[in-house]
């Protein structure tokens, strides 16, 4: 082992406790990386084998009635694969212990596997039998929220008639890996459920034998899917199809992929934070160092130790903290991808999900762990390597002090002598206050980063289930019908006010961009359901035009008074140029709404209905939900009290820790940084504070000298940081911004306040670990050391 190996030894030892503060703050970084790439790369695995194992659909239609006939014209086009007819309707539920009703979406399966097109993968039980009536396969988190077992029955409203369902299996279907119906704000598994019956069991109950009213395709390698879509809207359109969509607009698999994307921004945003954080203390940690280590270089230098010898030996220090961290960080986000594992696992329904580090993140996480500490500490190295033996055998010059601001305004005459050292010390050294208030302020701004999306959620819940929707429940009916079919459910037991909407599916185009969507009619003034703007204000519906949501006019890239082509996709399907008149706001999924007589006119139909908001009585709500059950025009019932309930269970809970996550990860930053300067403040200034002692100063009077620089930097951190943390808050509310979710730019005072708590609890913590030092100081050793 040569000299500077040993030398090299004696300094991480010597030094540990800053090293090992600067190698937390970078696994922390580490590990968010390696835990979101290697979820994403596991997620994408599981994705991709399910796939491709279980023939997901590349293409998917929804129509009227189509004959069988009409199935082998499908296949015929080019680049079809395989084909998939089969029928597809929702149905109310009368589940044992749920007191409202629930939706059942029942499928269509042929006689026998293997189906060619969305296989099923069994988990329990067996497939249905031919000749056995009323039985089916149950969806495994259906089955799970209500411990269904095979052999549990279920009332399920068919056509009209009340039948009994029994489950005799339970699966997993690829087009459900996340389970929840269009417009929802969650996933419901108490209330909604999947279940697949023979076509030959279904078909005749909703007079579709012969025929079909859905098909999915899978597309040979090459193949156009652009053509496809178009020829199958071409052969589907005589019998009510409403419009052909790839994979990308497929829901389940929407919800995966911008959960994928959420985790790509995860993988951005906070390891830049922390590893920017970690390269600031190294560059404190090692400028401190070269200017300690002056007459070592001089002698090393001196014996004949070239200048790239002596950086390459401040590199290796740097690159076992880098390595140190990142072992850590890799470790941590093995862990932390274990927890999010079992976290997806609730949500994302595959036959084999598993967390597996990846290896290329790895690799990564190495690299940019090392690259930011060389990168951190480059100044100090090279100004180590290219000091000049006789120049560091001097000791280095004394600072020259000025008279600084104040008391050139001579305001120093309310400063205590102390506080005169204190600004004059800040004053020395500029640059490096500066970058350490910037380091506490970072601190500061992960803290609110963390913990700003618990206010978000709070007004995201506010917003979506108080401001817009004053309704308790949503209905909708089987077919489209005349508000005489509404008026009636108004007459229910426990209904205390109603109001119509009408939902049309159509195509929206602006130039070469186009995306499927419902269509909303609704009064010109909506009382239950209210369309709002970004600042929670009711916005009528305009006698014409469109209204967009926010997150449909980004993907469409328009604006209020642009034109959008408006396809409908059925009925008499015409077509018509609307104008947008207004941009409103959602956060959950996209929209577009008109007035109900401007759709009426546009769908050349008279008043129609698809379904109702109702204002419910408590007191009647069960004897509502028993008629509604029974009820055979009501397809579906959404209680407003239940989404709520749900959501709290399940996202809120998750929300919460993450928030303590970020709490623990901020504070290894705040404690960090601060711990680092206060330790180098006293090493720099040991042979001053030890003088003072010599001169009669009490430990408390020169503790005030030392800790007083430590609480100037963390008050002027303090504004600094609400300012950084508002702007991070607001990148990662875009950078997290899918398609179906949003998250609102709301951060409490409470946030900033606990913020700020946070940050001066670490640096009271961290000056008492100084202070304990500076009342153990060796006052005659550390007056014969020249510092």
């Amino acid at each position: 082992m040569s000299a500077l190996h040993h030398k090299l030894l004696r300094d991480l030892l010597r030094m540990w406790p800053q090293l090992a503060a600067v190698a937390l703050v970078m696994a922390v970084g580490i590990m968010a990386l390696t835990m979101a790439l290697s979820t994403v790369a596991s997620l994408r695995h599981a994705q991709d084998a399910y796939y491709e194992h279980y023939r997901f659909p590349h293409v998917f239609t929804h129509l009227k009635r189509a004959p069988s006939s009409l199935a082998p014209r499908i296949a015929e086009i080019p680049g079809v694969s395989r084909v998939l007819t089969r029928v597809v309707v929702d149905v109310n539920l009368d589940v044992p212990g749920l007191p409202e009703p629930a939706v059942g979406r029942l499928v269509s399966i042929p006689g026998a596997p293997p189906f060619g097109v969305s296989e099923l993968h069994i988990r329990r039980g067996r497939l249905p039998e031919p000749g056995r009536a009323g039985e089916v396969v149950a969806s495994e988190a259906f089955a799970e929220a209500h411990s269904l077992q095979p052999g549990a029955t279920l009332r399920a409203i068919i056509n009209g008639r009340l039948q009994t369902l029994t489950i005799v299996g339970v699966a997993l279907s690829p087009e459900y890996i996340y389970q929840i119906r269009p417009g929802e704000f969650f996933p419901d598994d108490l209330r909604f459920g999947v279940f697949w019956i023979p076509y030959t069991e279904l078909a005749p109950a909703f007079n579709l034998d012969g025929a079909f009213n859905d098909v999915a395709l899978t597309l040979s390698p090459g193949a156009s899917e652009p053509d496809v879509l178009r020829r199958l809207d071409d052969l589907t359109e005589p019998y009510g199809g409403a419009g052909a969509f790839n994979r990308t607009e497929q829901l389940s698999h929407r919800y995966v992929s911008d959960e994928m994307e959420q985790l790509k921004g995860m993988a951005r945003i906070p390891p830049t934070i922390f590893l920017a954080a970690a390269a600031f203390i190294l560059n404190i940690v090692f400028s401190r160092l070269v200017r300690t280590q002056r007459e070592q270089i001089a002698v090393l230098k001196a014996f004949g130790y070239s200048a790239a010898s002596i950086a390459l030996h401040y590199l290796q220090m740097v690159v076992v903290v880098a390595v140190v961290g990142t072992s850590l960080g890799v470790f941590g986000g093995w862990r932390f991808g274990l927890f999010l594992t079992e976290l997806y696992t609730r949500f994302f329904r595959f036959p084999v999900f598993t967390f597996h580090l990846d290896s290329g993140a790895v690799i990564l996480a190495l690299s940019v762990a090392v690259g930011a500490a060389v990168v951190g500490t480059l100044g100090a190295v090279r100004r180590a390597a290219a000091l000049p033996p006789a120049q560091a055998m001097r000791p280095e010059a004394p600072a020259d002090y000025r008279a600084t601001l104040i008391e050139r305004t001579g305001l120093q005459r309310l400063l205590s002598p102390a506080g005169r050292m204190i600004l004059r010390h800040l004053e020395r050294q500029p640059v490096r206050a500066v970058l350490t208030c910037l380091g506490v302020a970072l601190a500061m701004a992960v803290l609110i980063l963390g913990s700003f999306t618990h206010g978000a959620v709070n007004y995201l819940m506010d917003f979506q289930f108080n401001a817009s929707q004053h309704q308790d429940m949503t209905i909708v009916l089987v077919e489209p019908a005349s508000p005489s079919a509404t008026a009636e459910i108004s007459r229910l037991p426990g209904v205390l006010d109603s109001e119509t909407f009408r939902a049309v599916p159509v195509r929206l185009r602006a130039g070469p961009r186009s995306r499927r969507e419902a269509i909303i009619g609704l009064p010109a003034n909506p009382r239950l359901s209210r369309v709002l703007d970004v600042y929670a204000r009711p916005v009528p519906i305009p006698e014409d035009g469109l209204l967009l949501s926010d997150s449909l006019a980004r993907i469409l890239e328009v604006g209020p008074g642009d034109t959008v082509s408006v396809e409908v996709l059925e009925g008499q399907r015409p077509v018509a140029d609307l104008t947008v008149r207004a941009i409103v706001t959602t956060y959950v999924g996209t929209a577009a709404y008109m007035q109900a007589s401007a759709l009426g006119r546009l769908m050349r139909e008279g008043p129609v209905v698809s379904g109702a908001y109702l204002k419910v009585d408590p007191a009647q709500a069960a004897t509502l939900y028993a008629t509604l059950k029974q009820t055979p025009r009501v397809a579906s019932v959404n209680v407003k009290q239940a989404s709520i309930s749900t959501f709290q269970k399940t996202f809120a809970q998750n929300i919460l820790r993450m928030r303590l996550f970020n709490l623990v990860f901020a504070s290894i930053i705040a404690f960090g940084v601060i711990f680092n300067s206060a330790r180098i403040a006293l090493a720099e200034r040991a042979h001053e504070l030890a003088t003072l002692r010599i001169l009669g100063f009490t430990r408390a009077e020169v503790s005030v000298i030392l800790l007083g620089e430590l609480a100037v930097i963390t008050a002027a951190a303090l504004p600094v940081g609400l300012v950084l943390g508002r702007l991070l808050s607001a990148y990662a509310a875009t950078a997290l911004r899918t398609e179906t979710h949003r998250i609102p730019l709301v951060i409490n005072t409470s946030t900033y306040g606990f913020a700020a708590t946070v940050i001066l609890v670490a640096a009271l913590l961290s000056g008492l670990v100084v202070r304990r030092g500076l009342d153990h100081l060796d006052l005659i050793e550390t007056l014969k050391s020249k510092g």
